[in-house]
């Protein structure tokens, strides 16, 4: 078993409130069903029942422990180069429209945590983007131009106030920093008090047209609306292969004990290798969070090795103590940089959806929700054109074989996992702590890939489309929403 520093979670739930709304227990029916208690789902559902509207909301887990709460929770619209991409690959109206809803997104954060009194450790902070190669200063530059020309809050630095060398910056200023467990535990609060409903620990197996209508399966039960908003990281039932058209990736993130002077700002590098900075705290402190470079879901054979890397990394640049807190965030990346997000009009009238956030989904899922909610509501807005779920895409997605350690069963050590495979037959092994081995169907339960062992969260990873599960086979993330299936373990089964 890989031994590794720090509590197995994010930093965000220390301190958060505990929620207590009840699972899904009868067939029933609403105006709006809302799939997913993230940013995305949470932010839509408040904004419709403020404005009047039947909304029942559906998480498969607790509020705030999804994709959202394991974040770097930046409330900014600074998000590295991608106004340049955008720019030089789909033109600067694109560009525009997308600053514009991002940094109307970081306004309505703002807005709703002031208005609603949500107690989310938001702070001001500057937002830098830096690099560390003299060669990728001009790059650094081009994006503080651009950003500038469409009306951003940017400017080019000679140096990011950080406490090692770089060679420059594009800073925003008036950005924010929050707790997204908090924030998302305080949008529930107000959907409530809105005459919204909130179902948790209720995964949704499914969702399909119904004379007009949509039925949402949950178990023996289903819930029949007029609309559905499917916020679930990847869509549950689009007609539309966005598990084609995004690539799913992983980071590793841990939070370090450190003086609360240990950085002045929010900071990601632009370089191949990627890393992101910010402060936060929990009961105990002050924390730097860090974010290490991506790596596709289910490719890297030894998912410990990044938090090592990042630890070592981390310590040779800040003044940081013992590692309190680590975890592993999935993203999903579009062809264009661009999210898919709004009503599938053509293809599924009735049916929204947001996905492929690349990174950044703290603005762009709340400009998405602000989009979603205005569709619903008949009204026009400008960004529905830029986010279109309906437009032209390729595919990215580049699949991906297992990675396995072992070469039989008997290799595997206790609190470790393989895919070992029998004839044709590939089976996920795990053992527990005592050495007893259980076997699972390696084949993900969403279209049927090998899935591999990722040793630092001790769960099997999807390479193909993301889905995660737990060691024991239990659904932890789509976009698959049946667990793995328990097999027995035939003598001689060998090496994947």
């Amino acid at each position: 078993m890989s031994e590794l520093p720090g509590r197995n979670d994010a930093c965000w739930v220390d301190g958060a409130p505990s929620t207590r709304y009840p699972k899904y227990a009868r067939s029933d029916r609403t105006e709006i069903a809302v799939v997913g208690g993230g940013i995305v789902g949470l932010t839509a559902a408040y904004l419709l029942a403020r404005a009047g509207r039947d909304v029942t909301v559906i998480e498969a887990m607790r509020i705030g422990r999804g994709v959202t709460g394991r974040s770097t929770a930046k409330v900014t619209s600074q998000h590295a180069l991608t106004l340049s991409q955008i720019a030089r690959e789909s033109g600067k109206e694109r560009a525009r429209l997308y600053a514009e809803a991002n940094q109307a997104g970081v306004e309505a954060i703002l807005r709703l945590a002031a208005d609603l009194r949500i107690d989310c450790d938001l702070e001001p902070r500057n937002a830098y983007a830096y690099t560390l190669r003299k060669a990728r200063r001009s790059a650094i530059e081009r994006e503080a131009r651009i950003a500038r020309e469409l009306g951003m809050p940017a400017a080019f630095q000679a140096r990011a106030p950080l406490p090692f060398d770089n060679e420059g910056a594009v800073v925003y200023r008036d950005q924010a920093q929050f707790n997204p467990v908090k924030y998302l535990v305080g949008l529930a609060r107000a959907i409530r008090a809105a005459g919204g409903r909130i179902f948790e620990n209720t995964r949704v197996a499914d969702i399909e047209p119904k004379k007009g209508l949509w039925r949402i399966g949950v178990g023996r039960h289903s819930l029949t609306a007029a609309k559905v908003v499917s916020a679930t990281h990847l869509p549950l039932g689009a007609p539309l292969p966005f598990d084609e058209h995004t690539q799913p990736r992983c980071h590793a993130a841990m939070a370090f004990r450190a003086p609360a002077d240990a950085l002045d700002g929010m900071f990601i590098d632009v370089d191949r290798a990627a890393h992101s900075l910010r402060l936060a705290h929990d009961a105990k402190g002050p924390l730097v969070v860090a974010l290490a470079p991506e790596f596709f879901t289910g490719h890297l054979g030894d998912v410990a090795a990044c938090f090592r890397a990042l630890e070592q990394w981390v310590r040779a640049r800040l003044p940081v103590g013992e590692p309190a807190w680590r975890w592993i965030n999935e993203d999903y990346d579009s062809p264009d940089a661009v999210p898919f997000a709004g009503e599938l009009a053509k293809r599924a009238p009735g049916l929204f959806v947001a996905t492929g956030f690349g990174g950044w989904g703290i603005s762009n899922g709340t400009a998405a929700a602000m989009l979603i909610a205005d569709q619903i509501q008949g009204r026009k807005n400008a960004w529905s054109a830029l986010y279109n779920p309906e437009r032209r895409s390729h595919n990215i997605n580049e699949g991906g074989d297992t990675k396995t350690p072992a070469d039989n069963v008997d290799d595997i050590a206790p609190g470790e996992g393989a895919v070992v495979t029998h004839g044709r037959k590939k089976i996920a092994v795990w053992k527990a702590a005592d050495g007893r081995a259980h076997a699972l169907d390696a084949a993900c339960t969403h279209k049927g890939c090998t899935v591999s062992w990722n040793n630092a969260d001790q769960t099997w990873n999807c390479p193909c489309h993301g889905s995660m599960f737990s060691c024991d086979g239990g659904v932890l993330h789509g976009p698959a929403t049946e667990p793995l299936k328990p097999v027995r373990i035939p003598a001689g089964a060998r090496r994947g």
